[in-house]
């Protein structure tokens, strides 16, 4: 995910400390391999980390790339998680999971870029963060039908720290006012077939 993290524990303010809840919403994402198998093992990778406590796995949705040229398109999902990490520490093993996946980031190449996996850190409570290693909420949600149709989903009622607008409200209008975003919800029993996945 971009931007990337820095070596900090903390939001600057010194508001966040280990050990605090919160809820955090991340968007997952794969265009490249098996990309329903790879979500559904970046899911497991996620809660099986002490700090980390599951509330909602929406269903997968196939989406055609926004914003690049590629042939591959795109599964993506969200989830909604119980934390004690602060969201620089959530950051880093966001990335640290995407790099078991074999994530790439070629810095010659601008632009979206096809990917194993996507971790992005959507909300974070109400929080409104923008620095030079990370923004919350993700600056380009409101624009990505991928982002809200599947968090609206599992959290349609939960609000946008900017805007206030919920993300029931944020897809209805994005649906709206957008005609060339294709996103098709799917099942986890047809994307991996025989398997029912943990939620």
């Amino acid at each position: 995910m971009s931007p990337q993290a820095s070596d900090a524990g903390q939001v600057g303010n010194g508001y966040f400390s280990e050990g605090d809840f919160h809820v955090a919403a991340i968007g997952l994402g794969s265009n490249l391999g098996q990309s329903c198998a790879i979500l559904q093992a970046a899911w497991q990778d996620l809660l099986a980390h002490p700090d980390i406590f599951p509330q909602a796995l929406s269903s997968p949705y196939r989406s055609q790339p926004i914003d690049m040229e590629s042939a591959h398109w795109f599964v993506n999902a969200a989830a909604l998680i119980r934390t004690r990490l602060t969201p620089y520490s959530l950051l880093h093993l966001l990335q640290a999971i995407e790099a078991r996946y074999g994530r790439t980031r070629l810095p010659q190449v601008h632009g979206c870029q096809d990917r194993t996996l996507d971790l992005d850190i959507l909300l974070y409570d109400e929080l409104v963060l923008h620095d030079d290693h990370l923004i919350i909420p993700h600056p380009r949600m409101e624009r990505r039908l991928f982002v809200l149709a599947p968090l609206t989903e599992i959290a349609g009622n939960r609000s946008h720290p900017l805007s206030r607008k919920t993300m029931s409200a944020l897809c209805a209008d994005l649906k709206k006012n957008v005609g060339n975003q294709i996103v098709e919800k799917l099942s986890w029993d047809k994307c991996l077939p025989g398997a029912s996945p943990k939620k």
